[in-house]
């Protein structure tokens, strides 16, 4: 009999003394509206166990805006500290937390905090001090705005190399260095169809008259391409763009194509050769033409 009391009394010391005991703390029931209020969760006799509870900053609900969330630990104790506010008006609860110790789950006991606003309705909230008037230098406002300036400078630069680009690229495509270029190899073109050596004088100068008449309107901005032969040659003459050599030339060859067109005339080999070099040689020399009609404009 004194040895089962014996065992018994061994048993319960044991438990008090070695269980792991939970506690927790609320530092006050009511609060002030964003007043800080403090839980603490205590876990003693841990003797060296792995204790979790909910992650950092996740602990309680989430009316409670969480200011710092710590936990201390010595081999025999568990120490969880978590300082908190309530912005709003109200009763909330913290529910109960569980705690891991080892293999025992822990609980801790529900709370229920009251935030209470103490300021009256209609009550004038001053200021502790006057509001003061500080004047702002050059600098308190570069400082302020830079941001906002180099992005209006980078937009402004940007703005300006695309206006550049796309001017440069309308130049280049309509230089009279592109245009002659085009206009020779589409008469290079024309020379590898044969048109001469096979004695087909007719499709000949209608494409050879075509190619010109593209040129004059490219180049020159004629309206080639509406006017017949005659109106094309005098309205040449009055604009005064091209001088009275390459219009001599012009003229012959124009005329020439007309009647070979339509067959009241059969050009020789000779006068065909001598035609599309003619055009050649005008094509090339119409930066001559250009040059002029420029220093004229600027005199």
């Amino acid at each position: 009999m004194m040895k089962r009391i014996f065992l018994f009394c061994f048993i319960a010391i044991s438990l008090l003394g070695f269980g792991q005991t939970l506690s927790s703390q609320l530092s006050d029931n009511t609060l002030v509206l964003g007043e800080q209020g403090e839980f603490k969760i205590n876990v003693s006799n841990v003797t060296g166990l792995d204790v979790q509870a909910a992650p950092k900053n996740e602990i309680l609900p989430f009316h409670f805006e969480i200011l710092s969330d710590s936990i201390q630990r010595t081999p025999n104790l568990y120490t969880r500290t978590i300082k908190f506010q309530v912005f709003e008006e109200g009763k909330f609860k913290i529910p109960p937390i569980e705690i891991k110790a080892g293999d025992k789950v822990l609980t801790t006991i529900p709370y229920e905090v009251e935030v209470i606003n103490t300021a009256k309705k209609g009550e004038q909230i001053n200021d502790i001090m006057n509001n003061k008037d500080v004047e702002l230098g050059w600098q308190d406002y570069w400082s302020l705005y830079k941001f906002y300036i180099w992005i209006a400078l980078v937009v402004i630069a940007i703005i300006v190399l695309i206006w550049m680009l796309v001017k440069w690229g309308r130049a280049k495509k309509s230089s009279p260095t592109v245009k002659t270029n085009f206009t020779l190899q589409e008469l290079e073109k024309l020379r590898s169809k044969k048109y001469i050596e096979n004695n087909d004088f007719r499709s000949f100068y209608i494409e050879l008259i075509d190619i010109t008449r593209n040129f004059l309107s490219g180049q020159y901005g004629f309206p080639a391409k509406e006017l017949l032969t005659d109106d094309l040659l005098d309205y040449m003459k009055g604009q005064n763009k091209i001088s009275e050599a390459n219009e001599n030339i012009l003229a012959e060859v124009f005329e020439r194509g007309d009647l070979a067109k339509f067959a009241k005339v059969i050009p020789s080999h000779t006068e065909m050769e001598a035609d599309f070099n003619n055009i050649k040689e005008f094509v090339k020399r119409s930066y001559k033409d250009i040059e002029f009609e420029n220093l004229r404009k600027h005199v």
